[in-house]
């Protein structure tokens, strides 16, 4: 549960630098920033794998650049489902959320050592 949470915050405050760098990300509020952590969360977690097999074809074809293509729509498409969330402009649309991933990988790890027990498997405690 805490590591969920930690995992929420991680997502918010990568948002908040996300719109800090690019102009066409813009966020109102930091509880704004908590619901779009949601927001993606979910529609990475159901919509994106959709739009991914669906653009299989054309992912091939680039050779997986097609890829920066379906995670802008999915960052986007997460912004239309939360007033105060904006995403505008092809350079926030391909590369935002690209330096969302590289943010949130660095604050998970520095969650995850700094909260080791709450990130631990069920395996891994057993």
């Amino acid at each position: 549960m805490i590591g969920t949470l930690l995992t929420l915050l991680a997502t918010a405050l990568s948002l908040l630098v996300v719109d800090i760098v690019f102009p066409g990300v813009d966020l109102a509020t930091f509880p704004v920033a908590l619901i779009a952590a949601v927001s993606i969360g979910a529609v990475n977690s159901f919509i994106k794998p959709i739009l991914s097999t669906l653009s299989l074809p054309l992912n091939l074809l680039s050779l997986g650049a097609f890829s920066l293509v379906v995670n802008g729509v999915s960052f986007w498409l997460a912004s239309v489902f939360v007033p105060g969330f904006r995403v505008a402009g092809l350079l926030a649309f391909i590369l935002a959320p690209v330096l969302l991933s590289f943010v949130n990988t660095f604050l998970s790890k520095y969650f995850a050592e700094k909260f080791p027990e709450q990130f631990a498997s069920k395996e891994q405690s057993e």
